[in-house]
């Protein structure tokens, strides 16, 4: 049986609980517990944004949310004997909503603060709130829908060594350094502003709040990889980067498409999450695992088996321009495409645009090789809806 090893208070932010967690990624940041390897244990998560959305009507909270405080992560969990070369072996045993707080949320952020897949297409904020009622959720703000949800962490990973840890800081600063005014920007440098690291203070806090990694991108730690399969029954190979690997997790979703298109793109909830942890000693070498952790995804799924597809080629809807295989234009246009007929239905483009975001949407990138045009499709299940949305 998972033993309970990190409660948090869901009324209170972060930094304000008896075992704070932190907010960004850096060898140096304490661990809130350890563990042996084979052990099995239940954390709490908060969702994202560390409780700046609320349940209401209004998208004021999406447009003006602080995204220096996000990922807010809970751990790390130190396992014992785990060192640099290993293979860190998580197992994801069930994860849920906790019963006073059975709701989430989806929302397209604000052009100028976050942005999403789309945003010259919808550059406003628009928020969805969903309710939860055993595996099934439903909004009143996307009306006629409901699906069943497939829980799983947006985010899980391991900390960096302090050698790879600048690396991110130097290569996403050189990106950055191409088109530094960009609007969204083009990657998130470190920022002392909003910093959660457990209950460091003083100089040490100071300066790991300097150095210390963004967590928005997924990286070679895993990190905010929004996997949806990645649920209960998954297994997860981390290459370990730090004695004791350091574990975090967080971000959980009730649901989420392919790609989490809105940025706030999963149905985000606060819940807890049983894991065990296990070890591969020397895994890294023996099984060429040495940059990117290897996932065996769950058996549990909606069982949903009825599509309606949309198709989307590498030609920008905007301008006409023909792109080289470029796989984020065709995706882009194939939930364009989606969207433009889900209009047709009743649905706002926004309403939409969150609904691809949030339900168990399948998106393949069917073509890359055939040029000039890479082929990628997004395929909605009909059954999600309660009218006929074939065309006729």
């Amino acid at each position: 049986m998972a033993q309970y090893k990190y409660r948090l208070d869901l009324s209170k932010p972060m930094e304000q609980q008896e075992q704070p967690g932190h907010n960004r990624w850096h060898p140096d940041i304490p661990a809130v517990f350890s563990v042996e390897p084979g052990t099995a244990f239940r954390m709490d998560c908060k969702e994202w944004t560390d409780g700046q959305i609320h349940n209401n009507d209004s998208a004021e909270d999406l447009r003006t949310v602080n995204l220096t405080r996000v990922h807010v992560l809970s751990g790390p969990v130190y396992v014992n004997g785990v060192e640099p070369g290993d293979l860190l072996v998580v197992d994801i045993l069930d994860v849920g909503a906790h019963q006073e707080s059975e709701w989430g949320f989806n929302g397209i952020f604000a052009k100028e603060n976050g942005g999403s897949f789309l945003t010259d297409e919808y550059p406003e904020a628009a928020k969805s709130i969903w309710d939860f009622e055993g595996i099934y959720t439903t909004s009143r703000h996307v009306p006629g829908v409901k699906f069943a949800g497939l829980i799983h962490p947006g985010l899980i990973g391991v900390a960096p060594s302090m050698e790879l840890l600048q690396k991110w800081n130097e290569r996403e600063q050189a990106l950055i350094d191409t088109d530094p005014h960009r609007v969204p920007a083009l990657a998130n440098p470190p920022s002392e502003e909003s910093v959660v690291l457990g209950h460091l203070k003083g100089a040490e806090f100071d300066r790991i709040a300097k150095e210390g990694a963004r967590t928005v991108p997924p990286r070679e730690n895993g990190g905010n990889c929004d996997i949806k399969n990645l649920s209960k029954g998954s297994r997860i190979f981390f290459p370990v980067f730090v004695d004791g690997a350091k574990l975090s997790v967080g971000d959980l979703h009730f649901s989420q498409g392919d790609g989490e298109i809105t940025f706030c793109g999963g149905i985000e909830m606060s819940g807890w999450i049983e894991l065990k942890v296990d070890v591969i000693k020397g895994g890294m070498e023996k099984y060429k695992i040495k940059e990117n952790p290897v996932f065996q995804p769950g058996p549990v799924e909606p069982n949903y088996n009825d599509f309606l597809v949309f198709q989307g080629i590498s030609v920008d809807d905007r301008t006409g321009k023909q792109h080289y295989l470029d796989a984020n234009i065709a995706y882009k246009k194939a939930c364009l495409n989606a969207i433009e007929y889900l209009k047709t239905l009743g649905y706002t483009g926004e309403q939409a645009f969150m609904l691809l975001s949030s339900a168990p949407v399948e998106g393949r990138i069917n073509g890359i090789v055939d040029i000039p045009n890479a082929c990628c499709t997004i395929a909605i299940p009909t059954q999600i809806f309660d009218q006929d949305i074939m065309p006729k």
